[in-house]
């Protein structure tokens, strides 16, 4: 056992030395250029590198404020790492050998690939059957080399024990299991081979190919996010509001300190009397609704004959630290009222997303108590809660601890909004942080420019007293579905008193408001309620235009109690969702009134504020 383990050792270590070697001849130049001329190129890669690094810390010095938030910090992942491990049974001996036992099969598995060690074949396969497959090491770098296949196949061999290990851990509560594993998997994402330049043979090829030019850009725009404490996703200067993103027609016709209410210009002669509001949330950009001309969910719905308005929410700063959840509620109430008030209309259709769904609900609630349901004609929540029992992966950040260091970042009363865009970037790390790391950081590549990931990364700031009572109430206390614990206003908030019509949309593969929490606002309605599960998450499950052919949805006519029920029977229906959202609130009030007057805002008397999209979109 002792002398395979010692020849096992061996031929790794031997597969290295040669692996490395490789790689050093990899990265002299392909035309022979001498030695010398090869050492100087190399030397001044390294020199602009160390140039780059320095001119970052003179800058720095005395920038204690703009620090960059802590998924960027190395040593906060260190540390995630090392509480992770200490509460998994590595020191255990058995697990220890039955980890080494699994770990010599795979050595001798991949090595006899590559004819090396006892298992070896004649001769290296030209293509090599590995034990595991991931996407991350898909390229055949990670195969020409016995090194990186091992490499990599070790990496997520011990991947496998470590969530294994955390399954198998008794004696925690589900809630405290549930986050063990979500930090667990964010610690192993995190320490991929692909992530580090030496640990990526695809990162070493481009530097062998670039001669090393590929090492400075990626070091560029390391430095260049750095600076700025937010990962990038796509060019800064590829998109501007007003011009190609966020562009439909439309009049700033009102706006308070905390909120603008844009008008759309209609595009046909007649629309429905009953206007629609829609409320995005306010932890992102209104435009996420009107990405495009063809993305646009705003355009669409115009053009479908609705006279749309779209509050576009301010980004908080130190005027907005006391504003707390009631204000936003009398704000949806303030859009409201004005809208009816300069339509002549005795309601209004609403559309609430996410968190401002959330609040919609609330607001309902309280108009219910007052008397006054009957402004609201209906209410369209897009994946949003109330129940927030299975909130999904967002709650592994909603812990007494947390929610008080969110006062600590806060020093001025608002939450920077690039801790928050961390955070979202966490939920879907390979996708959202890793894979730029090793594309941008390692590889040097160009970012491509991507509207949606441009609208992602356009942060907003949120008032921290807010945002402390909203996560320790609603995600952890779970308050918003006991009737009477919370009020607003001035008066209790009791979910069951809406009897307004809903319809609800969820998405199947939403992992910020899982299906089965958002099936659950069906629980605490007085009135009819229309629910339907689209295809896709959070944000493609939204924004699904008819013209893209994608993802499908699922209605059920029938009176299920559950999503299971809903689901058993559901009816499945090709492309987008919209038209039948459409088909739902024409159901409710078919009436058509001309476009003209008010109608068609900046017309003749009507005095409106600036042009769509507004100053608070871009406001920082």
């Amino acid at each position: 056992m002792a002398s395979d383990a010692s020849d096992l050792m061996n031929d790794v270590l031997r597969t290295q030395t040669e692996t490395v070697a490789t790689l050093f001849g990899a990265l002299m130049p392909a035309d022979g250029a001498p030695e010398a001329e090869n050492a100087v190129q190399w030397a001044q890669i390294a020199a602009r590198m160390q140039s780059l690094w320095t001119d970052y810390q003179v800058e720095q010095l005395g920038k204690v404020k703009d620090n960059p938030p802590h998924y960027a910090d190395p040593v906060k992942w260190i540390a995630t790492a090392e509480a992770v491990l200490q509460q998994l049974p590595l020191t255990n001996p058995q697990v220890q050998q039955e980890i080494w036992n699994e770990v010599a099969g795979l050595v001798n598995a991949v090595f006899g690939q590559y004819g090396i060690g006892p298992r070896g074949t004649e001769g290296p396969a030209q293509d090599p059957e590995l034990p595991r497959s991931d996407g991350r090491f898909a390229a055949p770098e990670w195969r020409q080399q016995p090194f990186f296949a091992l490499l990599h196949q070790l990496y997520l061999l011990l991947g496998e024990k470590v969530m294994g290990l955390v399954e198998a851990t008794d004696g925690l509560e589900p809630a405290r299991k549930t986050q063990l594993a979500f930090a667990a998997r964010a610690m192993i994402d995190a320490l991929s081979p692909a992530n580090f330049p030496l640990t990526n043979p695809v990162a070493l090829s481009r530097a062998a190919e670039t001669r090393g030019e590929s090492l400075v850009r990626g070091f560029e725009n390391m430095l260049q996010d750095l600076r700025k404490g937010q990962l990038t996703h796509t060019p800064a200067d590829a998109f501007v509001l007003g011009e190609n993103i966020a562009v439909t027609p439309g009049k700033v016709v009102y706006e308070t300190p905390l909120f603008q209410l844009i008008q759309y210009t209609p595009t046909t002669d007649k629309v429905l009397k009953t206007p629609l509001v829609i409320f995005p949330p306010w932890i992102n950009r209104f435009y996420i609704l009107d990405l495009n001309a063809r993305k646009s969910f705003v355009r669409w719905a115009v053009e479908q004959g609705v006279t749309v308005f779209m509050v576009s929410w301010k980004s908080a700063d130190a005027s907005m630290a006391d504003m707390v959840w009631d204000d936003y509620i009398k704000a949806q109430i303030e859009a409201i009222d004005h809208v009816r008030a300069r339509l002549g209309v005795p309601s209004v259709h609403t559309i609430g997303y996410c968190v401002a769904g959330t609040t919609l609900a609330a607001t309902l609630a309280v108009m219910a108590r007052r008397n006054e349901a009957d402004k609201v004609a209906s209410a369209t929540f897009f994946t949003a809660q109330v129940d927030f029992e299975d909130a999904g992966d967002l709650k592994n950040f909603i812990d007494d601890q947390q929610i008080e260091t969110i006062g600590k970042l806060s020093p001025e009363g608002y939450l920077d909004g690039r801790y928050l865009a961390a955070t979202f970037n966490i939920l879907r790390g390979n996708d959202l942080i890793w894979s730029y790391v090793e594309k941008n950081y390692l590889k040097g590549e160009d970012y491509p420019a991507f509207d949606l990931l441009h609208w992602n990364g356009d942060v907003t700031n949120l008032p921290a007293r807010w945002h402390r009572d909203y996560l320790r109430d609603l995600y952890r206390d779970n308050r918003l579905v006991v009737a009477d614990s919370l009020q607003a206003c001035g008066v209790p908030i009791d979910l069951h008193r809406i009897d307004t019509p809903v319809y609800i949309q969820a998405g199947r593969e939403d992992h910020i408001a899982p299906p089965a929490s958002v099936w659950k606002l069906t629980h605490y309605l007085s009135g009819p309620w229309t629910f339907l599960l689209a295809g896709s998450g959070h944000i493609a499950g939204v924004v699904n235009p008819p013209s893209s052919g994608k993802y499908g949805y699922w209605t059920n006519e029938g009176s299920p109690e559950t999503l299971e029920d809903f689901a058993a029977d559901a009816q499945a229906h090709t492309g987008s969702w919209w038209p039948h959202w459409r088909e739902w609130l024409g159901g409710i009030d078919s009436t058509q009134v001309p476009a003209r007057g008010k109608r068609r805002p900046g017309g003749r008397g009507d005095k409106v504020i600036e042009d769509a999209p507004g100053r608070y979109v871009s406001t920082r």
